[in-house]
């Protein structure tokens, strides 16, 4: 891909910013309703009904995610939706004994991996100007920079399912290395969490556990 001339710069820039004030203009703040659904009041989710997930609805999820920001625009996180009989089979011999209910009875589980070779895309992703000598020779850069924002992509998922309707569970009781081996073996993909997702059982919740208050943890300077 050439690279954008000055004019072509200009004139997204000019958009991008109009684009932005209309948002600003029609939507000041989302409603406590909908900060309710999708942080204040949403719950990490153990069982599951066998409510299946509408047709599309992963494709919606993935296009709110993508929009989510990351460093330089890197985009990193790749996204494998285990939903058959024989890939949950695959999937919970990586999985604590714990887990295994909880994931063989969502509609639905994503691993959220990333792409150790995420770089070499940013001559699309990142247009501007060619960064991928920052990346080049640089294997720890490399994945410090992929970890940080495929989680960070991760969490976009989360809080994406969650404002479609859906309810989400994520885990980190599982071996890494077996998943790597299961599902990406002979790539650069590595995985980093799973997050079950579907229509919740809430019968299984239990109360919300304690969370900090802003002055324990938080600091003004």
């Amino acid at each position: 891909m050439s690279a954008m001339t000055a004019t072509e710069q200009a004139a997204l820039r000019a958009k991008a910013q109009e684009d932005h004030r209309a948002l600003r203009s029609r939507i000041a703040r989302l409603s406590d309703d909908a900060i309710d659904l999708i942080l204040r009041q949403a719950r990490s989710h153990y069982a599951w009904t066998d409510r299946p997930i509408p047709e599309g609805m992963l494709e919606e999820i993935y296009e709110i995610t993508i929009n989510g920001a990351t460093s330089m625009n890197t985009l990193p996180a790749r996204f494998i939706f285990v939903q058959s009989p024989e890939a949950k089979a695959r999937l919970a011999k990586a999985l604590k004994p714990q887990n295994v209910s909880k994931m063989m009875g969502a509609p639905v589980t994503a691993i959220i991996a990333q792409d150790m070779d995420f770089w070499h895309q940013l001559p699309f992703l990142f247009p501007h100007e060619d960064r991928r000598h920052l990346f080049d020779g640089k294997p720890e850069y490399c994945e410090d920079t992929a970890n940080r924002n495929a989680t960070l992509q991760g969490a976009y998922f989360m809080i994406a399912a969650r404002a479609l309707g859906l309810d989400v569970g994520a885990m980190s009781g599982f071996s890494n290395a077996i998943v790597d081996e299961e599902f990406f073996a002979g790539t650069r993909l590595k995985s980093n969490f799973l997050c079950n997702i579907g229509y919740a059982d809430e019968s299984a919740l239990f109360q919300k556990l304690p969370r900090f208050a802003f002055e324990q943890v938080c600091s003004v300077i």
